[in-house]
């Protein structure tokens, strides 16, 4: 198209799709047909150089404390597996259409501007953008493969069930959940992860990839329910093993995780049929001849856009409005551009061209995407520091003593600590990055703005490099479908970034783990001559009084 001025260049779009052959067909015979001044491809610098066969960029330990990058990396890796599968499924490489670009113009002798947004600002953005549902639906995608409200409800239910789970454990009985429960569903989960375990290993001898996988899980699950449940097989071990207390701790929370994930599907399954969550669309409902169609991958835009509107707005109409401006200010320089962008952003950017005065100002679209609307997450860890401290001060206020505070304390430290550091080693942290982990713990799990996992990673970052290049082995890891679990899951850890992200998850988890059973499991133990939970209550309430009266005393 050329909607420009007199004195001015012009600007031909052409919008292709990320996989397809036809698209790359086009690309060429377009640039060799048009000879422009400039070729404009949608290319940051960073992903140019990789689509090169460049190094990619490396993560910067100090970016891991800005918040939220695991989760990005997470998003982008999410976005990169979908296209490297579309990829595969058409057997074509993901951003052929891109390189044909840059190649054709090369060999014309023709100048190439990159025009798209940086990669990390765009996920950064992405990932701000999308509410917490939205959120939810793609971890229930990634982790059920359901992305409608049963995906939703599913992990909904995990997060309610971790909550509820202690909860059982201390007033179950109220409600017919006895001690020989609890015991009977910590023996099941045992007794049913060993058996997985072995299943899948025999499993590997006849079956291949995901079956194998399935007939563990499936022969586990019955095995515990039946033998571990129903027959208390194995019961005896695991009591001796962990404990009335671990056996109390693993069966409520696992008794609430289950409660939690059954009414959450249920709940998502009612949703569903009311149509209040729409399916979102298959891929491999498309053809090859559909894919090529600029109207359907404009189609499948607006389908995300249904999906996450939040998401899109950052994925698809900011970065209309970025390469639109980079694509004005070529035309203004007189310059006759032929840009090779996304089918799904043609409209927007033509929509742009023609009237340039509806572009939004270039500064709304870069740097960190800040949330509308009120800061409830801030308010609610800003309260949630304070609800702590108000803790020791109101129990100081009632008369306990500064032993016992401290014991309290101490407690507090240490098994978030423990709890946090053991995760991280789980997951492959070195020494220095677990115990850097676990001595923060304490600090960070009463602000949720704040996470150990960060400092964990941040450690771990200053001894191994990782780069956005790990996303696309992650790609080929998971795309392997003959490999033995057990050997793909080594191949994994073997990947700096997958290993940063368990490393970083696994001590937020491990932190959040012990707080739970701090307030649940722990405090009740240690206050016990205090009279429990009911009688610390009390003491607060106490001390709430006398800070009252000493004020009131003060002022008057």
């Amino acid at each position: 198209m050329n909607d420009s001025s007199p004195g001015e260049g012009h600007v031909h779009v052409v919008g292709t799709a990320h996989v397809s052959a036809d698209s790359v067909r086009e690309v060429e015979e377009t640039i060799e047909a048009e000879q422009p001044d400039v070729v404009a491809v949608e290319l940051d610098e960073g992903r140019y150089r990789q689509l090169k066969g460049g190094t990619p960029d490396d993560i910067e330990a100090r970016d891991l404390l800005r918040g939220n990058t695991v989760f990005q990396f997470i998003a982008y890796w999410m976005l990169s597996y979908v296209q490297s599968r579309m990829g595969d499924k058409f057997d074509v490489k993901p951003g052929a259409d891109m390189l044909a670009a840059v190649e054709t113009a090369e060999g014309e002798g023709i100048d190439v501007a990159l025009v798209d947004r940086d990669i990390q600002t765009t996920i950064q953005r992405f990932w701000r953008r999308m509410g917490l549902v939205e959120k939810m639906r793609m971890a229930g995608d990634l982790a059920f493969g359901v992305a409608d409200a049963r995906g939703v409800g599913a992990v909904f239910g995990i997060a309610v069930g971790v909550f509820l789970g202690p909860l059982i454990g201390l007033y179950g009985d109220i409600v017919g959940i006895s001690d020989v429960i609890l015991g009977r569903t910590a023996t099941g989960a045992v007794v049913g992860v060993v058996a997985s375990y072995l299943l899948y290993t025999v499993a590997t001898f006849v079956l291949d990839g995901d079956d194998a996988v399935l007939a563990g899980l499936g022969g586990g699950a019955a095995v515990g329910l039946v033998g571990g449940f129903g027959l208390g097989l194995g019961a005896g071990f695991v009591s001796s093993t962990l404990g009335s207390l671990g056996v109390a701790i693993l069966g409520s929370l696992i008794l609430g995780v289950l409660a939690g994930i059954v009414v959450g599907v249920a709940a998502g399954s009612v949703l569903n049929v009311l149509g209040l969550f729409a399916p979102a669309e298959d891929v491999e409902e498309f053809d090859m001849e559909e894919l090529t169609d600029g109207d359907v991958v404009s189609a499948m835009m607006e389908e995300f856009r249904r999906f996450s509107p939040g998401g899109a707005e950052a994925l698809i109409d900011e970065r209309d409005a970025f390469i639109a401006h980079q694509l004005v200010a070529l035309r203004q320089s007189g310059h006759h551009v032929v840009a090779i962008v996304g089918a799904g952003h043609k409209a927007g950017i033509e929509g742009y061209l023609r009237d340039p005065s509806t572009l939004p100002p270039m500064e709304s679209l870069v740097g960190v995407a800040e949330k509308d609307g009120f800061p409830w997450g801030k308010l609610i860890g800003f309260g949630i520091t304070v609800i702590f401290i108000a803790f020791f001060v109101l129990l100081a206020m009632a008369g306990v003593g500064n032993e016992r505070l401290l014991t309290i304390f101490g407690a507090w430290f240490l098994i978030n600590g423990v709890f946090a550091a053991s995760l991280a080693k789980l997951a492959g942290a070195r020494w220095t990055s677990a115990l850097v982990g676990g001595l923060v713990a304490w600090m960070t799990s009463i602000n949720p703005l704040l996470a150990p996992g960060w400092f964990t990673g941040y450690v771990e970052l200053r001894h191994t490099p990782v780069n956005v290049g790990d996303i696309s082995t992650l790609n080929r890891i998971l795309s392997d479908e003959e490999t033995p679990m057990r050997e793909l899951i080594g191949q994994l850890f073997d990947v700096p970034l997958f290993k940063l992200i368990m490393v970083v998850a696994m001590t937020n988890i491990g932190s959040m783990i012990a707080s739970f059973l701090f307030v649940t499991y722990v405090l009740p133990v240690i206050a016990a001559d205090l009279g429990g939970i009911s009688g610390v209550a009390n003491l607060m309430f106490e001390g709430a009084r006398n800070s009252a009266e000493l004020l009131w005393r003060t002022l008057a």
